[in-house]
């Protein structure tokens, strides 16, 4: 699929993977519209990029399906959609003390992660099927799983089963949605320099980097941008999660 002139909506656009991902849509042409709760930063970038921002929570169904119709109302119907919106927490699922993981943060991690997506994922491809775009292809939808996903670390339970469940929705989704001619993929990054990350010292970024067998670097919010700009030209990506990681595989810790 070509992305000039495309309607695109990309999650968690306001920094890090999300914010890369719109720059780079927008710089090609896309129609963007970002998705984030940080209202501060949507703004901002909204008005950076000369790009449509709406105030979502992924997991709100209502919401969801509001701001959709108001980013098609802007762009028209989005034939691009890359989830980007996530979180990552780090609690271990018994504690030092022998306090249990807090179910509550658990079910959060599910419920942005993968609940967040697979909404984003069914609404936008519902409208897509009602618009009856013609073409070899109506759309591309890609999400965000990681690394986590097959190498969860200690105190990485809730992030990395959220985020095997979005490598596991993958093919079935692609399946689901072949018969509309909407592809799914999934990148699954490594150790990328994300706002989170920046906030680490530069001692402990340097020596995450150099856990990253080649290049020994934090990965750039622009590479996951340009292997989503990648997907959407290839007609015969589908239905696969790939690994953007510089062969890490990450250690118990």
């Amino acid at each position: 699929m070509h992305i000039d002139g495309i309607a695109a909506i990309v999650t968690g656009g306001g920094s890090g993977l999300g914010y890369a991902t719109a720059e780079m849509l927008a710089k090609n042409g896309a129609l963007v519209t970002i998705f984030d709760l940080n209202r501060d930063a949507g703004y901002e970038i909204s008005s950076k990029l000369g790009i449509a921002y709406e105030a979502v929570d992924v997991t709100d169904d209502a919401g969801v399906a509001s701001a959709l119709e108001k980013a098609e109302t802007a762009n028209g119907g989005a034939r691009i959609l890359v989830n980007c919106a996530g979180i990552a927490p780090a609690i271990r699922i018994v504690d030092k003390n022998g306090a249990a993981h807090s179910l509550d943060a658990y079910r959060r991690a599910v419920e942005i992660n993968l609940i967040g997506t697979f909404n984003l994922i069914s609404k936008t491809a519902s409208r897509l099927i009602a618009a009856g775009v013609d073409g070899e292809e109506a759309g591309v939808f890609i999400n965000t799983a990681s690394v986590a996903a097959y190498d969860g670390q200690i105190g990485q339970a809730a992030y990395a089963s959220s985020k095997a469940g979005v490598a596991g929705l993958t093919l079935p989704a692609a399946r689901d949605l072949a018969q509309h001619r909407i592809r799914v993929m999934a990148i699954a990054p490594g150790i990328f320099l994300t706002p989170m990350m920046a906030s680490f010292s530069q001692e402990i970024q340097d020596s995450l980097g150099r856990q990253v067998p080649h290049p020994s670097r934090l990965g750039q919010p622009s590479e996951y941008a340009c292997l989503v700009q990648t997907v959407i030209g290839n007609p015969m990506l589908n239905g696969e999660v790939i690994r953007l990681d510089g062969a890490i595989r990450m250690a118990p810790r």
